[in-house]
């Protein structure tokens, strides 16, 4: 833990729309979430009922579509409540209703995950992660070998986009992984220079740098961990069209090494994939990426080892879910 932000207060309502009614939990021991909207698609309850099957717990985990905190919020003060995921639009506009964040919330900006710990008096404190970093981490780690893992300390990595997942990809790239330096190639330099601010500010924006031309990306050496966090698109403009050459010139360096591309829906066969594949490089698909920081939701909830959770189980059901749903 790290930041204490005080007591959680609940804001005044975020929509004027009747959100839904909180669900009944008579039946079960514990009760955990995701808030966001839309949700429907997700594959997050797949996840952790699988989790929670194989363990024999009586526990279940319950899509809360809505955009207001306030009737998110409201659900955290249930007795049986465990914890919740939260995805957008409540991952940066739920941390001043917060007591906690760890470091990884803090820097990062964004909290993906709540769960309850109590303060030295016993007082109840809600808490914010994000485990979007781990999951890129592990992603990576448990898909290459443990020399090709090595070979990325102290070489380039790169980040395409310059979204929400771009400051987790940056936090995992240089605190995990130990890149030298991370390129980062985006369409909009102005979402770019953001990352940049915000990451420097939050003490982790040194050495990172944007790629702003195909002679540029000649000039440098090639990356050895690559993170692709844009939908899959054909590119029209000029910008788009410069940032794809950039990614065509980056990955068709010499150096090579391994890609995690997050997009997976509504195909994981994106057109980074498959110049990252005619290149010659490791794709590791963005489903890697859900599962383990799912997991990591997993392990902060049930305040176990992720030795003791069901991996395979839960690789085993939702690989097969790749193409039809997204987080």
């Amino acid at each position: 833990m790290s930041q204490s932000l005080g007591h959680t207060h609940i804001p005044p309502s975020t929509q004027t729309q009747t959100p839904p009614p909180a669900p009944s939990t008579a039946h079960l021991d514990r009760v955990g979430y995701l808030f966001g909207y839309p949700i429907a698609h997700s594959l997050s309850p797949l996840l952790h009922a699988t989790v929670y099957s194989a363990l024999n717990l009586n526990y279940e985990y319950i899509l809360y579509e809505s955009r207001s905190i306030e009737a998110c919020l409201a659900l955290t003060r249930d007795p049986k409540f465990s914890g919740a995921a939260v995805t957008m639009p409540h991952k940066v506009n739920i941390i001043p209703y917060l007591d906690v964040l760890t470091p990884e919330g803090e820097a990062i900006g964004a909290v993906n995950t709540i769960f309850l710990r109590s303060a030295p008096d016993g007082t109840r404190l809600l808490c914010g992660t994000n485990t979007d970093c781990i999951g890129i981490r592990e992603a990576i780690l448990q898909n290459t070998s443990k020399a090709d893992a090595e070979s990325m300390k102290g070489k380039p990595g790169m980040i395409i986009g310059g979204g929400g997942t771009c400051r987790a990809a940056v936090y995992a790239l240089k605190n995990f992984l130990e890149c030298s330096e991370i390129y980062l190639v985006n369409r909009d330099k102005s979402e770019v220079d953001a990352v940049i601010a915000e990451c420097t500010a939050k003490g982790f924006g040194g050495n990172l740098r944007y790629i702003a031309s195909v002679a540029e990306a000649e000039s440098l050496p090639g990356p050895r961990v690559v993170v692709s966090a844009i939908p899959d698109f054909e590119p029209k403009s000029e910008d788009e069209k410069r940032a794809r050459g950039i990614v065509e010139t980056m990955l068709g360096k010499k150096e090579k090494g391994a890609i995690l591309e997050m997009c997976y829906h509504p195909s994981p066969d994106t057109a980074v994939a498959r110049i990252a594949k005619r290149s010659g490089w490791q794709l590791i698909g963005g489903i890697e990426a859900m599962i383990w920081q799912g997991l990591e939701q997993d392990k902060i909830w049930l305040r176990r080892k992720a030795s003791t959770l069901p991996v395979e189980d839960v690789k085993r059901v939702l690989a097969p879910k790749e193409t039809k749903a997204r987080l």
